[in-house]
């Protein structure tokens, strides 16, 4: 079954389940903040699916007391289905994998698996929120007496252990998993992962379950506080609605961290940085403009002339993004080093001690 024949059919799918409408995908609209109780709200954001052009309406509000900032009202578990599907997996899976298995990632990878070597060698390490297993293939060859396993809620977890990037594949939420899997980890990561949990809490204290007795967790996330949000607005691609939930300030984590027992123990923006946020503004921009392409979700298909114009405005656009992405990395340097960063990393130790 080639492509088009296979949207065809999951169209009838989906426009069953749009006639019933988008709002039932969403929880009710909370009047405190999920992290401190406050009811003193702001909307910091309004948009809709730049990625998919999914139907939908989706917004994020801030806490004026603790900044934390998160969707309001949260997508249910229908709603996360709906707006995930097709996209890590299904029509989307072999981009994802594209993307995931990149150059541009590789080295992302590297990054993050060096951050560990200052505390010793991992002897069994847990890979949260692993998807096709990608991270633990690179991080091996930066640790490679460490037995990686992997843990994610798609059936991308059970390919990685297919194709040998991980162990053992737990398929499913961690905080169901963990008691099965206590203690059983000296070091469990979180790469972009907690972000896009219903819970982050809940996710934190599972993590210290899991986790031996001076054991580290690394974690990395959106930064809320980069000043590059303010420049964007929905234009910034960390903000990746309606997937990411959840935007925790560095010091809220932290005290989070800390009131679990366990000890901060680095701190890192300008690694953590990820030089795509001119480009990534621009393809949503790109992607918002064009004629839409044919996807299940649109009620019928592009029309020839409005591929065509799909085709051409892309293909036009090419020298822009490629633009882009050369300012991206020419300022990487200097943007990594200030609050313009867009990402943060934190690694803990299970334990209070020094």
């Amino acid at each position: 079954m080639n492509r088009t024949q296979e949207v065809a059919q999951l169209r009838v799918d989906y426009q069953r389940e749009l006639a019933l409408g988008t709002e039932r995908f969403h929880a009710p609209r909370r009047t405190e903040c999920p992290w401190c109780g406050s009811s003193r709200l702001r909307t910091r954001l309004r948009t809709v699916d730049l990625l998919q052009r999914k139907p939908g309406t989706f917004v994020i509000d801030q806490c004026r007391d603790c900044a934390h900032s998160f969707q309001n009202p949260q997508l249910t578990p229908e709603g996360l289905d709906f707006y995930y599907r097709d996209f890590y997996d299904g029509l989307g899976a072999a981009y994802a994998d594209w993307l995931f298995g990149g150059r541009g990632s590789r080295k992302r990878y590297l990054a993050s698996a060096r951050a560990l070597l200052p505390f010793g060698v991992p002897r069994r390490w847990l890979d949260v929120g692993t998807g096709y297993g990608h991270f633990p293939q690179s991080a091996r060859t930066v640790h490679p007496g460490t037995v990686f396993d992997g843990l994610d809620v798609s059936e991308g977890v059970e390919e990685g252990k297919r194709h040998g990037r991980i162990a053992e594949a737990y398929r499913g939420l961690l905080t169901e998993l963990a008691p099965k899997l206590e203690g059983r980890y000296d070091t469990v990561s979180m790469f972009h992962y907690l972000e896009h949990t219903t819970d982050p809490r809940a996710e934190l204290a599972a993590v210290r379950t899991v986790l031996a007795p001076g054991g580290h967790l690394i974690i990395e996330v959106p930064d809320p506080e980069s000043t590059m949000s303010k420049v964007l607005g929905r234009w910034w691609l960390p903000y990746l609605q309606p997937q990411h939930l959840h935007f925790i300030p560095l010091a809220s984590l932290r005290r989070e961290l800390e009131s679990l027992g366990c000890t901060v123990v680095a701190v890192e923006r300008r690694e953590a940085y990820t030089p795509v946020d001119l480009t990534g503004a621009a393809l949503l921009m790109l992607g918002h403009a064009l004629p839409p392409a044919d996807e299940p979700w649109h009620a019928s298909p592009p029309s020839g002339l409005q591929t065509m114009a799909r085709k051409a405005m892309f293909w036009s656009s090419v020298p822009l993004l490629i633009g882009m992405f050369g300012v991206d990395q020419v300022l990487a340097p200097v943007l990594s080093r200030t609050r313009f960063s867009n990402a943060y990393r934190i690694v803990a130790r299970s334990g209070t001690e020094a």
